[in-house]
Order: C-alpha cells, then sequence, then structure tokens
C-alpha cells in the first residue's frame, strides 16, 4: 500500500520505499522545462591521488544512498490529469548506478562528456550515477599537480539536477568516502549569516535604475546564425586558478567575499567581452544560489538553494567605461567589490520563495500539471528577455575531508551546473588545499568550443583583478565570519612555487585543464 504525503528523507529517519513527495517548486519548474537539447545535469569532479578498488566502491557508494533515503526516488509514472509530479522513495538503488570507464587516453575527456550529454533518468532510483575513471601519466586533460605519482583515481558523479543540486551530490560523495575509508566525519561547523541592519535590498539587490532595464546577453560567437541554433549540448573549460585575496574590513565597510569576487569577475568577463564584440556595455544581472542547510550527515537532499539576482551594475555610471576598459580600474574596481558584497549579503540574510513567488504561483497544485507545464514554458519564454545574464555558484571551501582510505584524499573538486538558453552561461566554483577550481560551463547554441576556452581566459584575467585592487587589504586576516568557511589552511599567494609534473615540465597545470570537454 502506498504511504500518504510526506516529507521523508528530508532530515528525518522515515523509512522509505513506497513513501511519496510531491516535488517541491524548484523541481516541477525544472521538469517541465526539460530539453534533450540542453540536458539538465549537474557533475562532480574529485580527484585522488590513488586507486579504488572497484567492489568496495559500490558497497560504499551503496552505504551512502542507503544512509541518504531521500536520494533513492524516482518520478511516479504519469497518471493522466494528475494534480502534482511526486517522487517516490524506494529503500533500494534500482541498477547499479556505479560504471568503471573504459581505460585509455581520453578515458577522463570522454566521461566529462558524458557527464554534460546523458541525463541520468528521472525513471530509475536514484536520478545519478557515478564513473570511475583511472588516469595514467600523459592522459588527456588530467590535472598533473593533483596525482603527483602519475596515476590516480577520478570519480565523476552525475546528477539530474530536477531531482538533486550539487551540494546534496557532494553530500552523497562525502559519506561515500567515510564508509569507504571507514572514517568516521568530522562535525561540521554550520554557515554564518550577518545579520541585516536596515531595510532588506530588492530581490535583485539593485537599484531602480538597473531593475528597468532588460540585462545583457552574453554576445554569441562569429559562427553563422544557423549552424549555432543547429548546435547542442553544453561545452565546459576547468580551470585551476589561486584562491584570490579578500579584502580587510575598512572602518563600517563590510570585507568583500570570494564569492563577491566571482560575481565582479563573472560581470567583468561579460562586459569585456561584449565590447570586444561591438556591443555596447548594458547592466548584468546574475543569478546566485543561496543555500542555508547544514553540511552535516543531517543534510536534507534535494534541491535546496534558493535563487536570488544580483544587479552587478556600479552606483556611478561613469564607473562602466573604467571597469571595461582594456586594464579595469583597480579603484573602480574596489567600487564595485563594495557594492557587491553590500547586495549579496542582504540578499543572503533575506527570506524567500526558492524561485518567487511567480513560480511558486505557477507550480500551485490547482490545474493539472499539463497545463501548468503549458503556462511554465509559456511564462519561461515570455520572459526569455529579462532573464539574468550568467549563473554563478559557488561551493567555498569544501567542508568534506573526501578521505577515500588508502587511495588518498581529494586534490581537487570540481563542478558545473546546466548552462541552458536563454542564459547559456555557468560559472561553478570550490577550493580545495588553497586552490580555487572553477567550471565555465556554456551552451553550444551560444558559443563554441574556441570561444567558450577564451572566455574562460578571460574570467581568470578578471578575477586577478579583483585581487590587485587599490584598497590593498587582501589578507584573510580581515575575513568576515562568514569568509570562515571559505578559507583553507590560510591565505595561498599567487607567486608560490607549484610542481609542474609534466613531462619536461613543458606544460603548466593551467594548459592541461583549459580544454574544452
Amino acid at each position: 500500500m502506498t504511504a500518504p504525503w510526506t516529507a521523508a528523507g528530508r532530515g528525518t529517519a522515515t523509512p522509505p520505499g513506497g513513501v511519496r513527495i510531491p516535488f517541491p517548486t524548484v523541481d516541477e519548474v525544472s521538469r517541465h522545462c526539460l530539453s534533450d537539447d540542453e540536458p539538465e545535469t549537474v557533475h562532480i569532479e574529485v580527484h585522488l591521488p590513488g586507486t579504488l578498488d572497484p567492489e568496495r566502491l559500490r558497497a560504499a557508494f551503496r552505504g551512502a544512498l542507503l544512509a541518504h533515503p531521500r536520494v533513492l526516488a524516482r518520478e511516479v509514472p504519469d497518471r493522466g490529469h494528475r494534480r502534482s509530479f511526486a517522487w517516490e522513495l524506494t529503500g533500494r538503488p534500482d541498477t547499479d548506478p556505479v560504471r568503471i570507464a573504459a581505460p585509455g587516453p581520453d578515458a577522463l575527456a570522454r566521461a566529462r562528456s558524458r557527464a554534460l550529454t546523458e541525463c541520468p533518468p528521472l525513471t530509475l532510483s536514484p536520478p545519478m550515477r557515478l564513473e570511475v575513471v583511472r588516469v595514467d601519466e600523459g592522459t588527456g586533460g588530467q590535472e598533473p599537480s593533483a596525482v603527483p605519482s602519475g596515476t590516480g583515481t577520478v570519480l565523476l558523479l552525475t546528477t539530474h539536477h530536477t531531482a538533486l543540486d550539487a551540494p546534496s551530490g557532494l553530500r552523497v560523495l562525502a559519506t561515500t568516502a567515510e564508509q569507504y575509508g571507514g572514517t568516521a566525519a568530522l562535525p561540521i561547523a554550520g554557515r554564518v549569516r550577518p545579520g541585516r541592519s536596515g531595510p532588506a535590498v530588492s530581490g535583485t539587490g539593485g537599484t531602480g535604475r538597473t531593475l528597468r532595464a532588460r540585462p545583457v546577453r552574453v554576445a554569441p560567437d562569429s559562427r553563422p546564425g544557423p549552424v549555432r541554433a543547429r548546435a547542442v549540448g553544453n561545452g565546459m573549460v576547468q580551470t585551476d586558478l589561486p584562491l584570490p585575496g579578500r579584502a580587510a574590513r575598512n572602518g563600517d565597510l563590510p570585507p568583500w567575499t570570494v564569492n563577491d569576487q566571482l560575481l565582479v569577475a563573472a560581470s567583468l568577463t561579460v562586459g569585456r567581452w561584449n565590447v570586444s564584440r561591438g556591443r555596447p556595455a548594458g547592466p548584468v544581472r546574475i543569478t546566485m544560489p543561496v543555500d542555508d542547510r547544514p553540511r552535516g550527515a543531517e543534510m536534507p537532499m534535494g534541491n535546496g538553494t534558493r535563487l536570488v539576482e544580483v544587479a552587478m551594475a556600479p552606483e556611478d555610471p561613469r564607473d562602466t567605461e573604467l571597469l571595461l576598459g582594456e586594464e579595469p580600474d583597480p579603484e573602480a574596481v574596489a567600487r564595485l567589490l563594495r557594492t557587491t558584497a553590500r547586495r549579496t549579503r542582504a540578499l543572503k540574510s533575506a527570506q524567500g520563495a526558492p524561485m518567487g513567488a511567480g513560480a511558486s504561483l505557477l507550480t500551485a497544485p490547482l490545474l493539472p500539471v499539463g497545463v501548468r507545464g503549458v503556462l511554465t514554458r509559456g511564462a519561461r519564454r515570455a520572459a526569455a528577455s529579462w532573464t539574468s545574464t550568467a549563473l554563478v555558484t559557488n561551493i567555498g571551501r569544501v567542508p568534506y575531508a573526501l578521505d577515500f582510505g588508502d587511495a588518498g584524499r581529494a586534490t581537487a573538486v570540481w563542478f558545473s551546473a546546466p548552462a541552458r538558453m536563454p542564459r547559456g552561461l555557468s560559472v561553478a566554483a570550490a577550493s580545495t588545499g588553497g586552490r580555487l577550481h572553477v567550471s565555465l560551463r556554456w551552451s553550444r547554441a551560444l558559443l563554441g568550443d574556441a570561444a567558450g576556452a577564451e572566455l574562460a581566459d578571460l574570467f581568470a584575467e578578471s578575477l586577478s583583478t579583483t585581487s590587485l585592487t587599490a584598497d590593498g587589504g587582501v589578507s584573510a586576516v580581515g575575513a568576515s565570519a562568514e569568509d570562515a568557511a571559505e578559507i583553507p589552511d590560510g591565505p595561498y599567494r599567487r607567486d608560490t612555487p607549484r610542481p609542474d609534473t609534466t613531462t619536461a615540465g613543458t606544460r603548466s597545470p593551467q594548459d592541461n585543464h583549459k580544454r574544452p570537454s
């Protein structure tokens, strides 16, 4: 007999098996707008210095899935004019989600390509798969500094974003590491959100001038329009960068965080990219996920973030020209960083619906899901020109050791978020071991691989400008309490030597990773 509707699996101990959970707003909107041309995948990539035993890993991953029963879910089959989509908790996997990738010099590149093109089905539990890629010296696309011995393993987890987000997938991998390595997890401190002083800013954290104007779009590359229109899927570049410095507190002005620097860098990247292609400068708005869930074993699984939009226009319109020049003006960059810090602090401390009141209304169970789907897709098309310019998501310092025992601890963690049109661009970042691991992902209907790689280079250049502002306060000492969760073992100097383990030292780690998947 089917159990009644419940919130089982969201941090509770309710037994799984036959339990049904109605789709939350984020899941339903994603389900209505699925497209085969742009799969809704989240990819998480963990690099380990050693090798893993396949059967032992399978047992550990299965144990992790059982420890998080909300992950073991599949979509209930369509039953005509139902009022809601629903997840059914199965209590055990419908199929073995662990795959061992075929060996070869391009094994990792092929696995990354599958992560962007092959979405795990929602009809099978769990809606994720874990690929194990053995890498050897000279493997294409492998980060040499991550595997000093020349060999190692990459775990590549692909989840369906309709069901799970990146923090949920990372939590499952952390539990897998605990079960594989036999090491109990250390307590994880909760996130610290600053208290709000004064009234909350608007939903986009901007001024009236920026809210009235449509956000700019990323200028497409030089391919003919019909060629771009026929292109499908996403491209991706993964980059290993120094962790940018943080600003010290300046009087009553709050310090900006790494997340603020990522937002400013994305804004500068889009603005400079568009200007270089003859497009006029305009307001940039960036969608930023905010996640207040705990990171421990009790973390609720699913899509647990709320989406806010941050207006990236400077308060003084005259700063636009200073920011988008060949060399961005440090003083103008510092002013934009301070403005962004104020906006993001207010948005993080405010409360709101995961996707806004409009999405909550569209997904209210007043009409059959088929009718709601037509309305949701129509609203998405109507609002296309008002869609934000880019998505920037930052996990911060990875809070888990990801210790796989004799296979070693994770030396690098990358993840990426979908980049569907009309937005067409997402930037995802995580930091491990004092390094910032950034994935730039784009729709191929917007950019080709060569243009995407060029945009990634421009992003790295723009991010470096946020650490070289005229304020001079770029040490971790003045970081806010919110930043404390992002700081690893201390500030990482940009000029610190890093070993090059490539043959004859001919290629840098950045060169190895800046190759589109």
